[in-house]
């Protein structure tokens, strides 16, 4: 077993969604993990470089677009690799960090992590598992305003991936100690 950690906090010393992926990392007990902080080392925005690259088959790409696509490559390189997905995802705004939505971009290409068929898209990223930490002040998970792990569910499964377990501490704002509790005994049934 193999395990992509990809955190996106900005807070990297007391983040709640940090320390749930800790603790979903202990959990899963695997030494083989490959780590993608968002917030130490930054990813760019994509480009009109990228977005044309991306368009132009493999063996027609010439030394620019190929540099233009190969953290897009790595990226995707890593998620494949990967038996399990482990994100840590704050809610900022509602919505996921600017950070992990730079990481979506450069992960969501057609031909490689989905494809367009006939029936509509397919996604090419099968068999994995993602553990998803969500930590905000006040939008529970799965209620009107919360963009962030519905949109997380919907380009997941775009890509392929169903297999997702939301781990929520929800209501940091309203009750910090019941909402970290909860969470903490949702990660420890995940070794039962």
């Amino acid at each position: 077993m193999s395990i992509l950690r990809i955190d996106s906090s900005a807070n990297t010393e007391t983040s709640v969604t940090r320390t749930l992926t800790d603790r979903i990392i202990a959990t899963l007990d695997d030494t083989n993990i490959t780590v993608r902080d968002l917030a130490e080392t930054p990813l760019p925005q994509i480009t009109h470089t990228w977005a044309v690259a991306r368009a132009v088959p493999g063996e027609d790409r010439n030394a620019e677009q190929k540099a233009a696509l190969e953290l897009s490559d790595t990226l995707i390189a890593e998620l494949r690799a990967a038996d399990t997905i482990v994100i840590g995802a704050p809610v900022y705004n509602f919505s996921v960090p600017a950070s992990l939505k730079a990481w979506i971009d450069l992960i969501a290409r057609a031909g490689e992590t989905f494809r367009y068929t006939a029936d509509g898209p397919e996604g090419l990223i099968k068999g994995k598992r993602v553990i998803v930490a969500f930590a905000s002040g006040g939008t529970p998970v799965g209620s009107e305003m919360d963009f962030a792990s519905t949109y997380l569910r919907h380009v997941l499964g775009f890509i392929g991936i169903t297999d997702v377990t939301v781990i929520a501490a929800d209501a940091l704002a309203m009750d910090a100690d019941k909402t970290i509790a909860n969470a903490n005994a949702a990660v420890d049934a995940l070794a039962a």
